[in-house]
């Protein structure tokens, strides 16, 4: 695959990062940690349980899409949580870039992230998250998936998607 660019999105603890090195590895992809690329401010504000601003993203939002930019074939984890944040990602990280995004539900996110031990994001900003995500529906290169199924099923399913995106564009 030549050009292939890939955000796997979501709120926190839908399984954007085990889905994405599944998705990256199956594709030879590069994988990009998007909670890897927030600034410390981000990462401490989150920490503190205080959920980010728009303008608290742009910079984060940049540079996930400049590291998208970078390599042909990439696979990054990222909230991208509202239609802006998207388009801003669009713009960022060029041409073909798609979104994966899984859906879960509310239960199954709360014990997900009450069950991480080592990750900034507690628990109580779920409902944040919940409140600022702005479904994917109607946009254009985006799959919607279940989340709460396997890692492998997901990734499978994602990779045949991506495979199909490809063929229309040679079309």
């Amino acid at each position: 695959m030549t050009m292939l660019k890939v955000v796997v999105m979501g709120v926190s603890g839908c399984g954007k990062t085990n889905v994405g090195q599944a998705l990256a590895s199956q594709l030879s992809a590069t994988f990009i940690e998007g909670d890897r690329l927030h600034p410390a401010a981000n990462v401490a504000k989150m920490s503190a349980g205080t959920p980010l601003t728009d303008d608290d993203r742009w910079p984060w939002l940049d540079a996930v899409g400049a590291e998208l930019r970078q390599h042909p074939v990439a696979i990054a984890s990222c909230s991208a949580l509202k239609r802006k944040y998207r388009d801003r990602l669009r713009l960022a990280a060029g041409a073909n870039l798609r979104f994966v995004f899984l859906s879960v539900d509310r239960l199954e996110l709360e014990r997900r992230m009450s069950a991480r031990r080592d990750h900034f994001m507690p628990a109580t900003l779920l409902d944040s998250q919940l409140a600022t995500l702005e479904v994917p529906k109607d946009e254009p290169d985006v799959l919607t998936l279940d989340g709460s199924r396997s890692v492998g099923s997901i990734a499978d399913r994602a990779a045949g998607w991506l495979a199909e995106q490809l063929m229309e564009s040679l079309q």
